[in-house]
């Protein structure tokens, strides 16, 4: 038996074999590790009545308990082991209520597969690319689950369920070694239980309603574990989407909350029982109607930097929900954040994942956040983490990355989200660039302000993503996608590719989300062609995959790019040029920012072309003598290198 399913199997068998007087019905996590350098567990029991038991530890040399923490509710209890120095084994745990009932309980230590310090993180020598399981493919065709609640399958339907899973992500891994990619982001993968209600389907996954299991209809932990040992056998990362900022609504939490302070601003919950409530929206109707306590993120996020902020503005930012449908967890409360960390170490343990990308992250309680990370970091010292910060400012982003000299108070977040790059790109790409601020300019101008980051490299950059429009809206300009790329992949970043992109594909978010989140052709049954392979594909979109990958391929082995320094012009004649070099090597990233012909001045550049003009093209291999000048046509992107 795998060991997951034993894990949880041993501990199913051990809870109902118990007296039934407490009824206990979970312990989360249901296993923990020997070895870690936090000594301390956090153990969340579930069960009836259980919040008064009595809790002792049979002996089991160098593990205790330290502490029991009784929460409001009567149906939790938190029981906090030192487990500094427990080898592998069972600990057996004692139960005892008010009415003399005794339980035992074996609780599983296991061993590590690896020392925290083996656990790499992904890097600005990867190339991350973003899926959605529930649109990139589908493995297996299974009927609905009873034991989820209602929920609707149909591709006709932008905005809800279209049954991708994770074994349809595990049959094309080699689409991704053939694209040139090296780490595969998954948005969220765990059990999001809410019913699809009025055209609402949490397919997107951000909305957790089980913290320690996968979505059953993505597939199961034991499937994510393998699917990412199978992706570690090619090559590729994998990064997990988590959400600390909030919950589902479906969540047991909802139902029957821990304590009074478990959910910020959590009055609306003691009210979501009133007729006519709609969860979805958070209107109340009839008599109700004006008179709920809901309070919804005002999604302004300068207010937890602002150091004019008003009390009120960050109460609005940090503390409101984020959808009526996403109650928003409370980390100053610190069970809340305990277990949300030991959440990300036993995910990391347990199935090796090589990051996590942390949604909506300045929702949340900032020094919360920050305790989080430095915990990872003292446990995984080589791990990485990225957070979503979606202000278009540099100097916001900039501040939230770690050991920034631009805030007092160390966020300890490796990688931050190049925002000001995604929006200057795509106000930019239909323009002129001229002599000053627009066209390539903006990226320029971005570009200037990098001496406020702690470090360059570890900032994600992305043309596009699932909560924007595609590049190419509804259009397919190869010209503009490819100068963008060509600067996504060579500039000191990180960089994210969206999945699609390499086929051409479009949508914009003017009726639905949905409609930039469509299904990847040949991923489902029944679709009429696929994409995944060449024949399956048109020839304009064999021209952009060809193209992509040729570059993807070459970005592996360009330590100009990925180790080296960066040199960027001010754009000239409408021509943005930006120079990579290490050890003697050098590429050029050009880029006609115009709709016109333009020249490049060969003797303006000599600074980084160097007594050796001999260059070629890494996607042709055609020759280029940049001791002369020469002329791009409209909108040409070139990356060269000697």
């Amino acid at each position: 038996m795998k060991r997951i399913s034993f894990i949880l199997t041993l501990l199913f068998t051990t809870l109902t074999s118990m007296n039934a007087a407490t009824k206990i019905s979970r312990i989360e996590p249901a296993n923990w590790f020997a070895g870690m350098k936090n000594h301390s567990l956090q153990l969340m029991v579930y069960g009836k009545d259980i919040r008064d038991c009595e809790v002792t530890l049979n002996d089991y040399d160098g593990a205790c308990i330290d502490s029991v923490a009784r929460l409001d509710s009567p149906d939790y209890l938190l029981v906090y082991l030192n487990l500094g120095g427990a080898k592998p084994g069972k600990l057996m745990l004692n139960f005892a209520d008010q009415k003399g009932s005794k339980q035992k309980i074996a609780y599983p230590i296991l061993p590590r597969e690896k020392s925290g310090e083996e656990r790499i993180g992904f890097s600005n020598k990867d190339v991350l690319y973003m899926l959605m399981p529930d649109r990139f493919a589908q493995g297996k065709k299974e009927p609905l689950r009873k034991e989820m609640n209602k929920y609707v399958v149909d591709r006709t339907k932008p905005s809800l369920r279209h049954g991708g899973d994770l074994e349809g992500i595990r049959q094309h891994l080699d689409y991704f070694n053939q694209l040139g990619v090296t780490a595969l982001w998954f948005t969220p993968v765990l059990e999001n239980n809410s019913p699809d209600n009025n055209g609402f389907s949490t397919y997107h996954g951000y909305a957790t309603t089980d913290y320690y299991r996968v979505d059953p209809r993505f597939g199961s932990n034991d499937e994510y574990r393998q699917l990412i040992k199978e992706a570690h056998s090619k090559g590729l990362k994998v990064v997990m989407d988590m959400i600390f900022n909030h919950c589902g609504f479906e969540h047991p939490w909802v139902k029957n909350m821990p304590s009074k302070d478990w959910f910020n601003t959590p009055e609306w919950l003691n009210e979501k029982q009133s007729s006519g409530r709609d969860i979805y929206t958070g209107m109340a109707t009839g008599e109700d109607a004006g008179k709920s306590k809901y309070l919804q993120t005002s999604y302004k996020l300068t207010p937890v930097l602002d150091p004019y902020a008003s009390k009120i503005d960050k109460h609005e930012t940090v503390d409101g929900w984020f959808v009526p449908s996403m109650p928003d967890l409370n980390q100053r409360n610190p069970h809340v954040i305990t277990y949300l960390i030991q959440n990300s170490e036993w995910w990391i343990e347990t199935v090796g994942i090589d990051g996590i990308r942390m949604d909506t992250y300045p929702y949340a309680d900032r020094k919360a956040m920050a305790l989080w990370l430095k915990t990872l970091e003292e446990e995984y010292p080589n791990f990485n983490v990225v957070g979503e910060t979606w202000v278009t400012e540099p100097a916001y982003t900039a501040a939230w990355q770690r050991n920034s000299k631009l805030c007092k108070d160390n966020s300890h977040l490796r990688t931050v989200m190049d925002f000001s790059f995604f929006d200057k790109l795509n106000k930019g790409k239909n323009e002129e660039t001229d002599a000053w601020w627009e066209g390539l300019n903006r990226i320029y101008n971005s570009f200037v302000y990098d001496y406020l980051y702690t470090n360059p490299r570890d900032v994600m950059a992305f043309i596009e993503n699932h909560d924007t429009d595609r590049f190419l809206g509804n259009g397919d300009d190869m010209l503009s996608l490819k100068q963008a790329l060509a600067l996504l992949l060579t500039v000191n970043r990180t960089p994210q590719l969206y999945y699609g992109t390499e086929i051409l594909m479009n949508g914009t978010k003017e009726v639905t989300d949905g409609n930039v989140r469509k299904d990847f052709p040949g991923g489902f049954f029944g679709d009429k062609r696929n994409a995944f392979t060449k024949d399956g594909r048109t020839a304009k979109e064999n021209e952009m995959f060809d193209w992509l990958s040729a570059l993807l391929h070459w970005r592996q082995t360009a330590k100009e790019v990925t180790d080296g320094t960066q040199t960027q012009f001010i754009p000239y004649n409408g021509i943005y040029v930006i120079a990579r070099q290490y050890n003697g090597k050098t590429s050029l990233t050009i880029l006609n920012g115009t709709s016109k012909p333009a020249t490049f001045c060969a003797s303006r550049y000599a600074e980084v072309i160097g007594s050796t003009p001999s260059f070629h093209d890494v996607i042709t291999g055609k020759p280029l003598d940049l001791s002369k000048d020469f002329t791009l046509s409209p909108r040409q992107s070139l990356v060269v290198e000697n």
